[in-house]
C-alpha cells in the first residue's frame, strides 16, 4: 500500500515536499513516481526514480523546480517542489512499478496510493 501526505494550501514562489510511505517490506525493489491530476485534466507523469534512487526523470515542468528522493531504510519516496506555481495545483499521487526501468507512462505502474492535493495560490 502507498499513502501520499503532505499536500496543502501553497502561496506561488513558496515550496512543499511530499511525502510516500510504502508497506511493502521490498520497497527497494520497486521504481516509484510522481503524477499529478489537475481538475478536469488526465494524470500526468511528474518525476520518477530508479530502485537505488541513482537514476530520475522529471516532467519539463517540474525540471529544476522539484527533485524526487527515496529512502529504502526507511520505504518512502518523496518530492520536494520549490518556487511554486498556480499551475501546480492538481492531486499528486505516488506510484509503484516492479520492473528495472524508470517509466513515464502511467500505465507502466501496477500500484498507485491514494492522493494528496496541492494548491498554489496567486
Amino acid at each position: 500500500q502507498l499513502q501520499a501526505s503532505g499536500g496543502g494550501l501553497v502561496q506561488a514562489g513558496g515550496s512543499l515536499r511530499l511525502s510516500c510511505a510504502a508497506s511493502e517490506r521490498t520497497f527497494s525493489s520497486y521504481v516509484m513516481g510522481w503524477f499529478r491530476q489537475a481538475p478536469g485534466a488526465e494524470r500526468e507523469f511528474v518525476a520518477t526514480t530508479s530502485r537505488s534512487g541513482g537514476s530520475t526523470r522529471y516532467s519539463d515542468s517540474a525540471k529544476g523546480r522539484f527533485t524526487v528522493s527515496r529512502d529504502n531504510a526507511k520505504n518512502t519516496v518523496s518530492l520536494q517542489m520549490t518556487s511554486l506555481k498556480p499551475e501546480d495545483t492538481a492531486v499528486y499521487y505516488c506510484a509503484a512499478r516492479r520492473q528495472l526501468s524508470t517509466s513515464t507512462f502511467i500505465y507502466d505502474y501496477e500500484y498507485w496510493g491514494r492522493g494528496t492535493l496541492v494548491t498554489v495560490s496567486s
